[in-house]
Parts: C-alpha cells; sequence; structure tokens
C-alpha cells in the first residue's frame, strides 16, 4: 500500500494568485506604459498631462486601500476578486475606446479600485494567511509571475500597437485578461485555510528559536496595528515604500525613455519585456535571500544594485545593448516593491495583524504614484530628456538604505518596550 503525501492546497491557492498577478499587475499594468507615447502623439496630448491618470489612480488607491482591507475581511474573497478584474480589466479596456484625456482620468478610477484587490492586497494577505514557513519564497514565486507574465505579455503588446494600433491593443488585452483570470480566480482561491479545514503551509514547523531569519514571524506573534502605526519603525517604513515605489514608477516611463533616444517602439516593447524578465530574477532572487539573510540585508542589497542600473543608464543609454542590461538589473530593483515589502512588513511587526499594518504602510506606495508617475513625466516635457529623472532616483536610492536601518532600529525600540509579543 502506497502513502503518497497529497500537496498541500496552499500551493494551488499560490498558483492561482500568481497567474492572476501575472495578468493584472505583470499584463495591464505594466504594459500601460507602452501605450503613452503613441497615444500621446495620436492625440496630441503632453505627456505630463496623460500621466497624471497614474496621479488620479493612486489617490484613489490611496483612499480605498483601508476600505479594501476590511471588505477582505468581511466578504467572499472570491467575488472581491472577480469584481476587481472586471473593473480593472474592463476599464483599461475602455481606454481603447477613448478621445479625450479626460477619459482616462474617468475610467483611472474604476480600474484602480480593482486593481487594489488583485495586483496589490491580495497576494500579500493570502500568502500571509497560508503560508508560515517559505513566506519569502512564496512572495518571490508570486512576483516571479509577475516578471513572466511581463515579459511575455509586453513584447506581445507592443507588436500589437504596431501591427493594429493602440486602441486595439487596449480592448484585446483587457478581454483576454478577464477571460483568463476570473476562471483562475473561481478554482483556486480561498481566503485561508480554516476553509479547507487545513493548516497554513508549515504551522507545524514554525518555532521561536535561537538564528531563526528576521523574515520569519511566530503564527499571531507581533505588534498590534494600534502600536505599529505611531512607532518610528512604521514611518521609516512608508518613506521606505513611497521611495522604492517612487524607483520602480520610472518603469512605467521606460517605453518613452527609449523612444525619446531614438530606439522602436518594438525596441521599447522589448524593453519593457526585459524589465519585467528583471523583475522575475528579483523576485525569485529576494525571496530566497529574505529567508536565507534576512529583510534587512536583502533591502539593502536590493538598493545598492539600482545604484549599478541607474549608473549604467546615465552613461551608455546610447548604446543598446547596455540599455538593455541596465533595464534588465532596474527590473531586478523593481522587485522589491512587490517581493520586500510585504516581507519587511512581516519581518518589523509580525503576523498578528499584518493586513490592517501592510493596508495602512501602503499607502506610501499610492502617494508614490501620485507625485512620481505624472512627475517624471512633466519632467521630460520641460526638459525633452529623462536625465534629471534618473539623477533623482539615483539620490532616492541612497536614502532609502538609511530608512532601512532606521526601519530596524525603531523594531529593537518595540521589543525592548515589551510590544512585540
Amino acid at each position: 500500500m502506497t502513502n503518497k503525501k497529497k500537496i498541500h492546497f496552499g500551493w494551488w491557492v499560490l498558483i492561482g494568485i500568481s497567474l492572476m498577478a501575472a495578468f493584472t499587475r505583470g499584463g495591464i499594468n505594466s504594459s500601460g506604459a507602452l501605450f503613452l507615447t503613441p497615444v500621446s502623439e495620436d492625440l496630441d496630448i503632453g505627456m505630463g498631462s496623460l500621466t497624471l491618470y497614474f496621479s488620479v489612480s493612486s489617490i484613489v488607491t490611496m483612499i480605498f486601500l483601508p476600505i479594501a482591507g476590511k471588505m477582505m475581511a468581511k466578504y467572499d474573497i472570491r467575488l472581491l476578486l472577480i469584481a476587481g478584474v472586471l473593473l480593472q480589466a474592463g476599464s483599461f479596456a475602455m481606454f481603447g475606446l477613448m478621445t479625450s484625456v479626460w477619459g482616462w482620468y474617468l475610467f483611472a478610477i474604476p480600474m484602480a479600485m480593482g486593481s487594489v484587490f488583485v495586483a496589490t492586497m491580495a497576494g500579500p494577505v493570502l500568502i500571509n494567511n497560508w503560508f508560515k514557513k517559505h513566506n519569502g519564497l512564496a512572495m518571490g514565486v508570486m512576483m516571479a509571475f509577475v516578471g513572466v507574465g511581463g515579459a511575455v505579455i509586453s513584447p506581445i503588446v507592443g507588436n500589437l500597437i504596431a501591427d493594429n494600433g493602440w486602441r486595439s491593443a487596449y480592448i484585446t488585452l483587457g478581454l483576454v485578461v478577464m477571460a483568463i483570470v476570473i476562471p483562475i480566480i473561481i478554482f483556486t482561491i480561498r481566503i485561508a485555510p480554516q476553509q479547507k479545514g487545513l493548516l497554513p503551509v508549515g504551522m507545524d514547523e514554525v518555532k521561536k528559536g535561537e538564528g531563526e531569519s528576521e523574515t520569519k514571524a511566530e503564527p499571531n506573534r507581533g505588534v498590534v496595528a494600534t502600536v505599529a502605526r505611531k512607532s518610528s519603525a512604521f514611518y521609516a517604513l512608508v518613506t521606505f515604500f513611497f521611495f522604492i515605489t517612487a524607483i520602480a514608477a520610472f518603469g512605467q516611463h521606460i517605453p518613452p525613455f527609449a523612444m525619446g533616444l531614438g530606439y522602436t517602439v518594438q525596441f521599447a516593447g522589448n524593453a519593457l519585456g526585459i524589465w519585467m524578465f528583471g523583475l522575475l530574477i528579483g523576485a525569485i532572487l529576494f525571496g530566497f535571500l529574505s529567508d536565507k539573510v534576512g529583510a534587512r540585508n536583502t533591502a539593502i542589497f536590493s538598493m545598492f544594485t539600482g545604484l549599478i542600473s541607474i549608473g549604467l543608464l546615465l552613461t551608455f543609454a546610447d548604446n543598446s545593448t547596455i540599455f538593455l542590461i541596465a533595464i534588465g538589473i532596474f527590473g531586478v530593483v523593481s522587485a522589491s516593491v512587490g517581493t520586500l515589502g510585504p516581507i519587511l512588513t512581516t519581518a518589523l511587526f509580525g503576523n498578528k495583524e499584518f493586513s490592517q499594518i501592510f493596508s495602512t504602510a501602503a499607502i506610501g506606495l499610492a502617494v508614490a504614484g501620485v507625485v512620481a508617475l505624472p512627475g517624471y513625466g512633466f519632467v521630460f516635457d520641460l526638459t525633452g530628456s529623462y536625465t534629471l529623472v534618473l539623477y533623482t532616483i539615483l539620490a532616492m536610492l541612497a536614502v532609502n538604505i538609511l530608512f532601512i536601518i532606521l526601519a530596524f532600529r525603531g523594531k529593537k525600540k518595540l521589543e525592548k518596550a515589551g510590544l512585540w509579543n
């Protein structure tokens, strides 16, 4: 008689989350950058004015994040995620019918509301519920799928725009994402192991002990949200979120950056694909490193890697090979947003009230979108290049190293005060 060990359902949940993220975050959110130059030129809209729709999206995200966190605790997760896909992908498809920049501003509202569920909150919350061991690895796997999705979808979208126009490409991508992601949600997603009569992955193996990685937290241990939000560690984390998101936001400007240097839209699509491939490598790398050497050291390593990529772009952007290499390295750094953000939150504050703490800290992500995305566009409109933007990113990478150090000093204060339990 054979005794085959059944695959824990948590791994199926992870596959479902990862595929959803690949199409919504890696597909829709990332490939939107490819449309900026064609839309700007076709409708005679300034890059700064067009990218203001990212600010609208970020403001909506900032307002809706705490609401979404409460809704996920109260309502059926699958219904919320299906509604999220319809809002996000449906609004994206509607961009293809617009003739004025106001259309982008208007549909950015429902698109952002849907994206909060499917591209921002679902992954970290579900992984935190289902994985008490290999948490960093699971987060890395999810973000790796985002990278694969973007690396595959971006060149396809670039060719669709070149061959059939940006309107057809908007509509096609939106409809395809809805058709694929909704069945994935129905068959694989559950909010918690209790719904399947299971314990989280590794629940029976997680024990607090000497030498335990700082990314791991014993189930239901940590800091309560009301205490966390008043701590120096929390403010340092929010600031880190702001800067790393502002840094990664430049990914949305890679196509206009490339085309501004004289490269074609097809090359820009390939560059965006390389960026997403870098995101894939970064997600796996950071997930592995955070489990091995801790969230603090991994985050600092990420910032130093970013300094190298921006240095290359400032020096050798006119060389197409080095340009693609630098963009790939920048993609690795950009994985910090989706991978290290949740991992740092767990490392600093534990699992006790993760969703409440993360949803509040993630406001830093939204604020960065309000400022950085259109800001970069206006800088390009005023100067005709992204050189000043690259120097600004260089400074933010350096400053972020300081905030990582301050965040973990703040954690020690919480522990000494007996508030981390």
